[in-house]
Order: structure tokens, then sequence, then C-alpha cells
């Protein structure tokens, strides 16, 4: 609730400031295009949605950086949507991956995806070694 509050604050001190700079018209043609820019983005989510999943398919991202990757690019569209400068500018990073991975990892203090421990391995290094036992105590006569 209280980041709700903060960004809030901070959407209404951007708006407020850009908009006295930059006029009312002005202000209103860059809602009116942010609206429809993000409109487009969710209309084509479809192609994200296949970039990433290529990105899958050849390893280069696990599953929860495809689920996070695609959540944040509609979350970038619906601020697009939505009036105001701060949500516009964050809306836009959003649309790129490696800012909204970076957004992720940095703000959200989620850790990058890293192969899971083997619960035997304990941190320390594998030291395997394979052996066989061969029973020499019967003979044939």
């Amino acid at each position: 609730m209280k980041y709700f509050l903060i960004y809030l604050f901070l959407e209404v001190m951007v708006s407020v400031n850009v908009g006295s700079a930059i006029g009312a018209v002005a202000t209103f043609v860059e809602l009116v295009l942010s609206a429809v820019l993000g409109f487009i983005l969710l209309a084509n989510m479809r192609i994200t949605l296949m970039q990433n999943l290529n990105a899958l398919m050849q390893g280069e991202i696990s599953i929860e950086s495809f689920q996070r990757l695609n959540l944040w690019a509609i979350v970038g569209a619906i601020l697009l949507i939505l009036p105001g400068f701060l949500g516009d500018i964050v809306g836009i990073l959003l649309q790129f991956t490696s800012i909204a991975t970076l957004f992720v990892s940095k703000f959200l203090h989620v850790k990058e995806d890293t192969p899971p421990e083997h619960h035997f391995n304990q941190g320390k290094e594998d030291e395997i070694i394979d052996v066989e036992v061969i029973d020499d105590t019967h003979h044939l006569k």
C-alpha cells in the first residue's frame, strides 16, 4: 500500500510539472497517443509472447523468467493506457526485456534464476566415485 501511495505522489508531481511545461494541448495529445500505444501493445502481445517462447525453447531463459517477462510486458502496456507521465515512462521501459529483468532483480529483490542445488550436494563440489564391488570369496571347483 505504501508503494502505491509513493507511486501516486510521484505520478502527480511529474504529471503536474511536465503538463505545465508542455501545455494542455500537448499533454492531451500525449495521453491519447500513449493510450493508443498501450492498446496496440496489448493487441500485439502474441508477438512478444512468441519471442519469449523462442528464447525459452533455446534455453536462454527459464520458465520463471518467461512468466515474469510476459507479465511485465502486460503491466507496461496497461501503464501506457492509464493517464500519467511517470506511468508512461515506466510502461515504455518495461517493454524492453533487459530493463524489465533489471527492474525485477533490483527493485523487487528477486534473485536471478539459478540452477537448483541437489539436496545431497549442499554447496560442496561433486566428488562422486563410481565403484563396483566384486565378491572374490566364491571360487568355481
